[in-house]
């Protein structure tokens, strides 16, 4: 990828006259935010000054020099207001904003794509989420390109911070093997070698150097700058680089807090080259030696421009800069100077120094000038183009079938991505699958056998003649199904960002993560991360819940059905049907890739279910009532005239429900059977009709009217507080049944009964309730 011609006028000094006003910026933006603007109640708003400090030099070379406009690039969170600062320079974001960080409708607390006034490429903010989404926009773009997409090409720029990657999901993706393939990934570690509380005594640089060479990474590593480097040309020089390079991270940091004559005592050490160093510092002057001690790479304009030049475009590149935490500023090197503020007379000092006027902080640069100049031909050379969003493919509703027999929901999920290749062709075209190595157990087999894996090159299936090979691997650009290693944080993490191809690129595509609904706890903070950043998607959690009986415990999922109710940007669906996987799973993908859209979560279950139990209406007029209920919450089931109590049931509960339901009839009680497709959705009625929320209220009227108040049993394979709430709709009493400890192995029998789930315990329940 070829880099933009220099402009010839952004020297190093104009360059340096416009990173010491990004500093200057990104502090006072954050001093506003803390001691001018009013704060009537009294809480902590923050800011990171001395975080952004770290990254200003390695920011302003990038955005000045080296970005172009098909790069993207990633955010340290902490570096929100250097971010601003640029944008702001470069005519991006309004002055009006400058005093708005961390107010409502203001600048973000961390870089937001959805929420932030000016451009922002990836949300940030949760620690190493933000730092490996470019890996996954890299595999986007590229899987888009393959399906007709226009995405174009550009490198995807991880700007992190070191404790970042303390962070073991930053290393599950650095490890994924298909990730040394994508050259167009480059991380810049802003190495300043502090943590929220400390200096870290142990961060060794070289230790991450082969950490990601062993993950086939090509890695440049800035060290120094060119002023500490010319003294370690002179006589007792490697002696002094010896003794910086061996030096702990805790000894450097305190010598920063150190004038000249204090440097001149610590520097040298007491090891053989002390003399050589004492010797050599001698020589140079106050301002110089105290200058020198500070001149680490990631703050040397030139030593990073040369850094970026050798960036590698045939496999990602590691850049590990050196900085300083708070470099520039008053708290330079403090230990704690993480979240601290500089003081008013500490602010009025930076203005001085920066040649800003206090009093009137946001200037920029007159436009006649050097660095007025540089900044305009920046923002013309990152200018782009707008979006133009292509309508998505239409997404059939319903495909007609009524299952028979017996099935599972899990199985059906296949089913229905194969019929949706028949029926749907343009739709299926756009649907790409992701899973952690679990595709044959999911259910996806047939399916990966018909549209074949995705690769970035194709490659030879050995196994293709074997008859035994029931799975065929066959991996091509053409392929529609990307598997990654296990690591269900990888997944979300490329879901999340195949989700987006819509906002970034105008193309939408389809995807659909398909993992074990134990592991979605697992995948949850990348996968709501990946939501709040405009990625939409639907997450399949299967197998679920107690139901998976022999198993045991620990593969036995309890908290999902209500993450499926919590999760925001997301409706949650666990159908008890085949027919039911059919109509979610299609209105899920008909919700993707627009701006009125959204995610999707569907709970399935390895449980076999007969079929005729859901009877569905052969009337087409009252099949698509049923399909809308389905997709709106829930639907009656049963209904009698005279019920006495009523059981609303979820997934594969509904079988216990209806056995129940038969066997008090047979007592002598009716009982209405309800079947719930939705509890968020439900729920979110319910906030409706109170007038707290917006939606629609009707199904609420369909489940549970008002005039057939019964009492209501809850059940389903999960935690009972899930259900719980519907008990107000008509203020009932009410027992709710479901899961609250940790699972047995053993039949399904043995298991719902200790769990209290079974047949038997929905039928004392509703006793118990009359």
């Amino acid at each position: 990828m070829n880099a933009p011609a220099i402009d010839p006028e952004a020297t190093t000094d104009v360059l340096d006259e416009i990173q010491r006003r990004v500093l200057w910026l990104s502090t006072a933006i954050i001093h506003h935010a803390n001691r001018v603007r009013p704060n009537p109640g009294g809480l902590k708003v923050g800011g990171h000054q001395a975080s952004s400090a770290s990254m200003v030099s390695i920011m302003t070379a990038l955005w000045l020099r080296h970005l172009r406009p098909q790069d993207r690039v990633s955010v340290k969170p902490h570096a929100s207001p250097v971010l601003h600062a640029l944008n702001y320079l470069l005519g991006e974001l309004d002055e009006q904003y400058l005093t708005t960080l961390r107010s409502f409708g203001g600048l973000q607390s961390y870089p937001s794509r959805s929420k932030d006034p000016d451009p922002v490429d990836y949300s940030t903010g949760s620690v190493g989420i933000g730092a490996t989404a470019p890996i996954w926009g890299a595999v986007a773009r590229r899987y888009l390109g393959t399906v007709g997409g226009n995405a174009g090409v550009g490198r995807q720029y991880s700007l992190v911070g070191d404790a970042e990657l303390d962070e073991g999901a930053v290393w599950e993706a650095i490890l994924d093997p298909g990730v040394a393939e994508l050259g167009e990934v480059v991380w810049i570690v802003d190495l300043n070698r502090q943590s929220l509380d400390r200096v870290v005594p142990n961060i060794a640089a070289r230790k991450l150097e082969k950490m990601f060479e062993a993950a086939g990474w090509q890695v440049v590593t800035v060290a120094f700058g060119r002023l500490l480097e010319s003294l370690f040309d002179r006589p007792g020089g490697p002696a002094l680089r010896e003794r910086i390079t061996q030096m702990s991270n805790v000894e450097y940091q305190r010598l920063l807090r150190c004038g000249a004559t204090e440097l001149r005592t610590r520097l040298p050490g007491t090891g053989p080259g002390a003399a050589q160093i004492a010797e050599l510092i001698a020589g140079i002057d106050d301002a110089t030696l105290t200058a020198a001690i500070r001149n680490l790479g990631g703050h040397d304009l030139e030593a990073l421009s040369a850094a970026y030049d050798r960036i590698d475009d045939t496999r990602p590149t590691a850049i590990l800069a050196y900085t300083i935490k708070g470099f520039g500023l008053p708290t330079e090197g403090h230990p704690q100077n993480h979240s601290s503020l500089l003081t008013v007379d500490e602010y009025t000092r930076l203005a001085s120094e920066s040649g800003v006027d206090p009093d009137r902080p946001w200037q920029r640069f007159a436009p006649d000038s050097a660095a007025g100049r540089v900044c305009r031909a920046a923002a013309a050379r990152l200018r782009r183009e707008p979006i133009t969003g292509v309508a998505p493919p239409a997404i059939p509703v319903d495909f007609g079938r009524t299952p028979k027999g017996t099935a599972t929901t899990q199985a059906a999920l296949g089913r229905v991505l194969l019929d949706l290749t028949r029926q749907a062709p343009d739709a299926a075209a756009r649907v790409v699958t992701v899973s952690p190595d679990v595709s044959s157990s999911t259910n996806l087999a047939g399916w990966v056998n018909k549209v074949g894996v995705w690769s970035a090159a194709e490659r030879h299936d050995w196994f293709a003649d074997d008859a035994e090979t029931i799975l065929h691997w066959r991996e091509s650009p053409s392929g529609q199904h990307i598997e990654l290693g296990i690591a269900e944080t990888n997944l979300v993490g490329l879901l999340g960002e195949l989700g987006a191809t819509w906002s970034r690129w105008g193309q939408a595509l389809f995807p659909i993560g398909v993992l074990y609904d134990p592991f979605v706890e697992r995948a949850l903070e990348p996968w709501s991360f990946g939501i709040y950043a405009g990625g939409q998607s639907i997450l399949v959690g299967t197998p679920s819940g107690v139901s998976l009986a022999a198993e045991g415990g620990a593969h036995q999922s309890i908290k999902t059905p209500s993450i499926a109710l919590e999760q925001p940007g997301c409706i949650g669906y666990e159908p008890a049907f085949a027919v039911e996987v059919e109509w979610t799973l299609l209105a899920g993908l008909a919700r993707l890739g627009r701006p009125d859209g959204g995610s999707s979560y569907l709970r399935l279950s390895t449980r076999p279910v007969d079929q005729t139990l859901a009877a569905v209406p052969a009337d087409p007029a009252a099949r698509e009532r049923r399909r809308r209920q389905v997709l709106a919450g829930g639907y009656p089931l049963v209904r009698r005239d005279d019920a006495k109590v009523t059981i609303a049931a979820m997934g594969a509960m509904v079988t216990e429900a209806l056995s129940a339901a038969t066997r008090l009839a047979q007592a002598g009680v009716p009982a209405d059977v309800v079947c719930i497709t939705s509890p968020g959705l439900l729920f979110r009625a319910v906030q409706a009709r109170a007038g707290r929320d917006t939606g629609e209220t009707w199904i609420l009227d369909q489940l549970f009217p008002a005039d057939r108040a019964t009492p209501l049993v809850t059940v389903l394979d999960g935690h009972p507080h899930t259900l719980a709430f519907l008990a107000g709709i008509n203020r009932v009493r009410h027992i709710a049944l479901g899961v609250t400890r940790f699972g047995q192995a053993g039949s399904l029998e043995d298991v719902y009964r200790y769990h209290g789930i079974d047949t038997d315990s929905v039928l004392r329940a509703a006793l118990d309730l009359l």
